[in-house]
């Protein structure tokens, strides 16, 4: 790597950027979909900075116990103190951890990248919420003075509770959908909102995000066996059901369902359909109905012609240039390149190197960060 590396460093020159770090991640044997995702990331500026502040802020806690979040912190820390603008770092601990935890992860088998992330995200949060009750009930029995106060507090706290605690995590990727039903005989309509730390989408050959986000939010009618219970009519009734983006997050991460279960096989079939991925992106279909605009950063890349063997590698932009990770190596490529993981528009292609999670970051300007 060490000759891998002082090239990225000659073809960046003088552009490279302060203070950043380029560094390849080792493979265990079948950890490429880890890599390519804490490659994604760690190039997820909001969520490496607050990682990061929680390095610091607990790395001297001696009772603080070994978790995939210190695990984390503890790598994205490794890499960003390095000396070297350029390298390879074992992610060890992080993966041990990993595997330690979950037995999914444990096997040689190869891995969905998909469900990795959104194991990771789900953890992470399950991790700072329970930290967080546990710091608060600290504070509530560390002073017996505050006994008759505490009274009506936890009355509060108890109702408080019933708005879950809103994590640093929940603040970069979680966004709101709300999914309406219209009965067609009243014409009532019923929201009910939940919340998303990524959009999952159907996908079609030739078609782009855009097409795909508005098939996500198409009207569906329910009528024979699906008609809805509406309350106001008392009674099953046909009804128009869509769902929308109510609140669109900070960082909006989409995963191409490229994965289909066919059933005359009997197993699943990966779709090398050709999905448009732009690096500007709007969202109209919101609830706002205000345009919130998005700029690709990192998309997650499975190569293969099918689901159960393969391999993962990552985009990544970073300080305007666009950086391939394969896990130990890190080349610069041309924003050119991008297009060729779009996918194939033909059944039958050579290309195998397919998007299949990306990563877009909200712009400022309609930033409600």
């Amino acid at each position: 790597m060490g000759v891998a590396g002082s090239k990225l460093e000659k073809a960046l020159g003088d552009q490279f950027p302060e203070g950043e770090r380029y560094f390849g991640l080792e493979n265990f044997g079948n950890t490429c979909y880890c890599n390519s995702v804490l490659q994604a990331l760690y190039f997820c500026v909001p969520f490496r900075e607050q990682l990061l502040e929680y390095y610091e802020n607990n790395k001297n806690l001696a009772d603080t116990e070994e978790n995939l979040l210190t695990c984390l912190a503890d790598l994205f820390t490794q890499i960003s103190s390095q000396k070297k603008k350029t390298g390879v770092i074992a992610p060890k601990r992080f993966v041990q951890r990993l595997k330690k935890q979950n037995e999914i992860f444990r096997s040689y088998m190869h891995q969905d990248a998909h469900e990795f992330l959104n194991y990771l995200l789900n953890e992470l949060v399950d991790i700072l919420e329970t930290e967080s009750h546990a710091a608060k009930s600290d504070q509530e029995s560390s002073s017996p003075s505050e006994k008759i106060a505490n009274g009506p507090k936890t009355v509060h706290a108890n109702g408080a509770q019933k708005d879950p605690l809103v994590t640093w995590v929940h603040k970069n990727f979680q966004g709101i959908l709300t999914n309406e039903t219209r009965c067609l005989r009243c014409e009532t309509v019923t929201a009910r909102d939940e919340t998303f730390l990524d959009l999952s989408l159907d996908i079609e050959q030739n078609s782009s995000i855009t097409s795909c986000l508005k098939n996500f939010s198409s009207t569906e009618t329910l009528n024979a066996e699906d008609k809805f219970f509406c309350d106001k009519c008392c009674s099953l009734q046909e009804a128009q059901k869509r769902m929308k983006i109510k609140r669109p997050p900070h960082i909006l991460v989409i995963h191409l369902k490229r994965f289909k279960y066919i059933e005359q096989l009997g197993q699943y079939k990966k779709l090398s359909y050709r999905v448009v991925f732009p690096l500007e992106l709007k969202l109209s279909n919101t609830v706002e109905d205000a345009d919130a605009e998005y700029s690709l950063f990192a998309v997650v890349v499975h190569v293969g012609p099918g689901p159960n063997h393969g391999h993962y590698v990552s985009l990544v932009k970073s300080h305007n240039h666009w950086l391939f990770f394969d896990d130990e190596n890190v080349e610069i490529i041309d924003e050119s390149a991008v297009q060729t993981f779009f996918g194939s528009a033909l059944e039958y292609s050579s290309n195998t190197d397919h998007g299949y999670i990306l990563f877009y970051e909200r712009l400022a300007a309609g930033s409600t960060n």
